[in-house]
């Protein structure tokens, strides 16, 4: 059984959000950062770098929401989640993962960072209009991508839709702007998935009252 270890709110709801989509059975493994359980040997240990979210399957264990994500609906889901390697669609699919990550999600972690994230002595405060306006172009990438499209890759649902609607709902977190609506639509099309309602149930109800 996959074992994943994860925090409400964070990345690893990428990865419950496509077990539960699979409909694959898995161990949630809470991760508490307000004790520290990200510094605890035990998970160092699986992850060096203290971070979430991280799995086990069997002996193999992966960080990195992204590599994840594709190693997860290759291997269970049957190819209905992502499409053939070697295919002009694997390809598309490729391309709007390193986007996600690289592109869309590297100013919101930038404002994440200098708000609470680094230690206050490393805070830069006057990073923050940047990485404002660094998202509202990647947003607008994102925008002429999807164009009327229902999902990333056409009118099919995939596991890269996964990678970027979480990435849109932290970016709503983060109290920042979408206004493109083709992405609120697109946000509201993927909230409404019960796979995604039971992940972030899963992770919520997992931490310690």
């Amino acid at each position: 059984m996959v074992k994943v270890y994860g925090s409400p709110k964070s990345r690893s709801l990428r990865i419950t959000w496509l077990l539960e989509e699979m409909g694959q059975e898995y161990d949630y493994q809470a991760i508490d950062f307000t004790q520290a359980d990200h510094r605890a040997p035990a998970f160092l240990a699986v992850n060096p770098a203290g971070k979430v979210p991280a799995i086990q399957d069997g002996e193999l264990v992966i960080s990195e929401s992204a590599a994840i994500v594709a190693y997860l609906a290759d291997r269970y889901s049957g190819g209905s989640l992502i499409p053939a390697a070697g295919t002009a669609q694997r390809a598309r699919f490729d391309q709007w993962s390193y986007f996600v990550i690289s592109e869309l999600e590297q100013p919101l972690w930038t404002i994440g960072k200098h708000k609470f994230a680094l230690p206050e002595e490393h805070r830069v405060a006057a990073i923050m209009a940047t990485a404002r306006w660094e998202f509202q172009q990647a947003l607008s990438l994102l925008s002429q991508g999807l164009a009327d499209n229902d999902y990333l890759l056409g009118q099919q649902f995939s596991a890269v839709d996964i990678l970027a609607a979480q990435t849109l709902l932290w970016g709503l977190w983060f109290k920042q702007p979408i206004e493109q609506p083709n992405l609120q639509a697109y946000i509201e099309r993927l909230k409404s998935r019960p796979a995604m309602a039971a992940a972030a149930q899963r992770e919520l109800k997992a931490l310690p009252r």
